[in-house]
């Protein structure tokens, strides 16, 4: 089994804790975008967040890949429902919450300091044409970190 390092570089196992998903099957370009909504945020609101985005209440705003994507009600700006990365992503954060409950960590504290998403792996397939041609069909995986501090009381 392969070794995984963070892109995190300024990890403490005192405050923090991280979780990770790795070869997921959701476009890294959603990922990306969510990744970048629920940073800084309190764990339960991602939580409630993502579960808003799942059900289409919310949209994840696009500031980098939105090209001719079309306006949100409430952003001000373009928007999509990535329902599956969101689910995804979802998951990762309860399994970091799993591992701040095990490490004795306060759940109401708990922050999202990292939170990324980055290509991973591609699964190359081929759909075969006439003539004795194929056409690339690759799929590209995504590896999603994310790491929560525990914030002071105050």
């Amino acid at each position: 089994m392969p070794e995984w390092g963070y892109s995190i570089t300024t990890y403490n196992p005192d405050t923090m804790v991280r979780a990770s998903g790795r070869e997921l099957r959701i476009s890294p370009k959603a990922a990306r975008e969510i990744c970048a909504a629920i940073k800084g945020m309190m764990l339960d609101e991602a939580k409630e967040y993502l579960s808003q985005v799942i059900a289409k209440k919310r949209a994840v705003p696009y500031r980098r890949y939105k090209k001719k994507l079309p306006h949100r009600r409430g952003l001000g700006g373009a928007g999509r429902y990535p329902v599956k990365a969101a689910s995804r992503i979802l998951e990762v954060l309860e399994n970091a919450e799993a591992n701040a409950e095990y490490k004795g960590f306060d759940i109401e504290r708990l922050r999202i300091i990292h939170a990324s998403a980055y290509p991973g792996a591609k699964i190359r397939r081929y759909i075969p044409r006439a003539f004795g041609r194929a056409t690339p069909k690759f799929e590209t995986l995504c590896h999603v970190e994310i790491v929560l501090e525990q914030v002071k009381e105050g």
